[in-house]
């Protein structure tokens, strides 16, 4: 399915996005190697459940433009995402985040802590967990020469790292591995992949905030695949144990991206964070 089905301009670039349904606004932040096609099976649901979602493609990623000379690490997509919210005059929201949209999320409710309501995190990255080793790998193997890989060798490439996001391979082929290998298929793809995402693969982002999440009051989920590959489970009982408050759930037989491996559960942990702490919040339908 097409999640985002519209674009704007936030900050002189622009992001493809999707803002629909109506009530409390919940913005979901992708990660990578990836892009807002990983919400497909969650969004909908959210939003048919009486709050208004807002998904998008970070700067750099899927169907958002791809700048020559523009920043975009985690630390220029978390001022982006404030003013994205202003451009749709948000004041204050929900964040779900996954992987790198986790370091976002964790940034922007650091820096703008009057802005998030709530702050879950699935299977986020923090401290130093990332890069994580097979990245590191490619990332030492001259990553400047990379993009220069045939259209081949790169599917091949991503497609090993991205077999290992799920704890059922199965579930990473056919159209859902093509959908996430689509934006990389042309020459700018392949290069845009290794500028705008692998280059800005540098835990400094994490690590030089890791001394402020003592000083998180909003309320602070963390979900995580039991079998991730990429990010281990004790890094997510380590940021657990960081943020006051924070809750962590585990889910079995799951691994990094966990929209694949267990949609159903995904959702089912948005909504019962999105009204536990908050009574007048609408039930699931």
């Amino acid at each position: 399915m097409t999640l985002l089905t519209d674009h704007l301009v936030v900050d002189g670039v622009r992001l493809a996005y999707r803002d629909r349904g109506e009530g409390p606004p919940v913005v979901f932040l992708h990660g990578t190697p990836s892009h807002a096609y990983e919400w497909r099976d969650v969004v909908p649901h959210i939003e048919a459940d009486g709050f208004r979602t807002v998904a998008y493609d970070l700067l750099g990623y899927g169907l958002s433009e791809r700048p020559v000379d523009r920043d975009t690490s985690v630390a220029a997509q978390t001022d982006l995402l404030g003013h994205l919210l202003d451009a749709l005059d948000i004041d204050r929201a929900d964040i779900v985040a996954h992987d790198i949209g986790g370091a976002i999320g964790l940034r922007f409710a650091v820096a703008h802590p009057g802005r998030v309501r709530r702050l879950l995190l699935i299977d986020s990255v923090s401290f130093d967990s990332w890069p994580s080793a097979t990245w590191r790998r490619i990332i030492d193997e001259k990553l400047d020469d990379r993009a220069g890989m045939s259209q081949d060798a790169f599917d091949a490439l991503l497609t090993r790292q991205l077999t290992m996001t799920v704890a059922d391979e199965s579930l990473m082929t056919g159209d859902v591995l093509r959908a996430y290998l689509a934006p990389h298929a042309s020459p700018l793809g392949r290069v845009s992949f290794f500028e705008h995402q692998v280059r800005h693969y540098d835990a400094k982002y994490t690590e030089e905030i890791s001394g402020r999440l003592a000083g998180l009051t909003v309320p602070v989920r963390i979900l995580w695949g039991e079998q991730d590959r990429w990010q281990p489970l004790h890094y997510a009982q380590r940021l657990s144990a960081a943020i006051p408050g924070a809750t962590l759930v585990t889910v079995p037989e799951a691994g990094h991206f966990l929209m694949e491996d267990a949609p159903a559960r995904v959702v089912a942990e948005i909504r019962d964070f999105l009204t536990a702490h908050d009574p007048g919040a609408r039930p699931p339908a």
